[in-house]
Formats: C-alpha cells, structure tokens, sequence
C-alpha cells in the first residue's frame, strides 16, 4: 500500500548506505527496472530530470510553448494568448482536487482500488493544456471582433464598442456555448470515473483530472479571465472611441449628368 516512488526513495537509499558502508563494491552498478523504469522514464519525459534545461525541454513545459505560440500566431500579439493561459493554473488546481476527492471516494470503498497519481493522470493534465484554453479563446475572440464593430439584436451597425462594453458583451453571448461545450465533455467523461468493472481503475484518475480540470476552469474563467483582458486595455493606454454609422446622404442626378446632393440633406 505505498506510492512506488517512495518504495524506489527507499530502496536507493538503502543501496547508498551499502555502497557507503562498503557491501556493494565501487564497481557494481545497480538500476531499476520493471515498472520503476517506466515511472522513472516517464517522469523524466513529462517533468525532466530536474535541471533547469531538462524541465525547459519537459513534455509539459514544450506543451505550454506550443499552444502558447500558436495562440500568438492566431491572435498577431503577445498578450492576449497570456490571458487565455491564464485558465492553465486554474484546470491544474482543480484537477488535483477532483483527483483527491477519487482518491477519499476509493479509501471509503473496498471494492475500488486506491487512486493514486499514476502515469495516466499526468497525461490528463497535458490533455487540459490543449482543452481548458477554449473557453477564454471564445471570449477573448469575440471581444476582438466587438472592438473591431458590432451590430445590435435588429443587425443594424453600432460601430466599435468600448473595452467595458466589449469585454461584456462577449462574456453574455458566450455563456452558452461555453456551458454546452463543457457539460458535453464533463458529461463524456464521467463514465470513466463512476463506472465500475474491471480496468476500470486504469481510466479513473485521467477522467477525475479532465473532469475537475474542466468544471473549476470554466467557471472561474467567466471571472477571471473578463477581468485580466481589461487589466491588459488599461495597461496597453488603448483609445477606445464609440464611431456610429455615418448618414449616408442620398444623391441625384443633374440634367448634365452631374451628381447632385438631395434638397435640404
């Protein structure tokens, strides 16, 4: 009933101590292998090995570069993608708390093996990098193109909004499919986490992490995510001005052929 890397923490400091005290010679190597290579392997693939170019180069911290690049490439800016990935921190967080609360839900059950973090429930934060940014994508999107001008519920042109007004806007006409795309997800997932059978414990953590991830990540990007893109406005000193659609005035033509404005326009 322990962690295997806390069984592998044990055991390399047991070898140490032999070195140490001269059991194993110094010309004795020892390795791990079985499925202590395999965490060992992987951890150092997903995290790295500790040093500051190994986590640089880390499948997590290249998956954040990637999607964070791609965003800039989208958006032709910098600081845009950094509030969208601001919603990254937040999916962690409740990924951890979902898998926590697995873990209390397997301790109470005999008939559930214990959740730990495994090798599949680090996959499920890498699949959160790529999945929970959606949401702040359709926000931040949509404020762009009200910037850019809008129309109104008669789809008569209002001209450009406000930041204020942008921001809130775009907030009210994505609840709905921000909601729709997560309850769908969440709703997907969740028989990887309640279903019982065997193998089923294999699924369970990855579906607890995605599901976690997923409902903490949208709810507080609807607050938080509204609030740091008008942080990025007052700080980049834009001037927002409202410009309605100018009066066009209606022309006539002369006997000469000349164009000639209306009477009294």
């Amino acid at each position: 009933d322990q962690p295997l890397e806390s069984v592998i923490d044990t055991v390399e400091t047991m070898l140490g101590e032999m070195k140490d005290e001269g059991f194993i010679p110094p010309g004795i190597s020892t390795r791990f292998a079985g499925t202590a290579s395999k965490l060992q392997s992987v951890q150092r693939v997903l995290f790295g090995d500790g040093t500051i170019i190994g986590t640089l180069g880390s499948s997590m911290i290249l998956a954040l570069i990637v999607v964070y690049l791609l965003m800039c490439v989208l958006f032709q800016s910098f600081s845009y993608p950094l509030v969208i990935m601001f919603s990254v921190p937040l999916a962690t967080l409740g990924g951890f708390m979902a898998l926590y609360a697995v873990f209390i839900w397997s301790q109470a059950n005999r008939y559930i093996p214990e959740q730990k973090l495994d090798i599949l429930t680090m996959l499920g934060f890498v699949i959160l990098i790529g999945v929970v940014v959606n949401n702040a994508i359709l926000i931040v999107h949509q404020t762009l193109n009200f910037l850019k001008g809008a129309r109104d519920d008669d789809g008569d042109f209002e001209g450009e909004m406000t930041p204020r007004r942008a921001i809130a806007e775009s907030v009210r006409t994505r609840v709905r499919p921000i909601f729709m795309s997560m309850l769908t997800s969440v709703g997907g997932m969740l028989p990887l986490v309640l279903a019982p059978g065997a193998g089923s414990e294999l699924y369970r953590g990855l579906g607890s992490v995605v599901v976690g991830g997923l409902l903490v990540s949208t709810f507080f990007t609807l607050l938080l995510v509204p609030l740091m893109l008008s942080l990025v406005f007052d700080l980049s000193k834009t001037q927002w001005t409202t410009s309605p659609r100018p009066e066009v005035k209606p022309e006539t033509v002369s006997a000469g052929g000349e164009l000639a404005t209306a009477p009294g326009k």
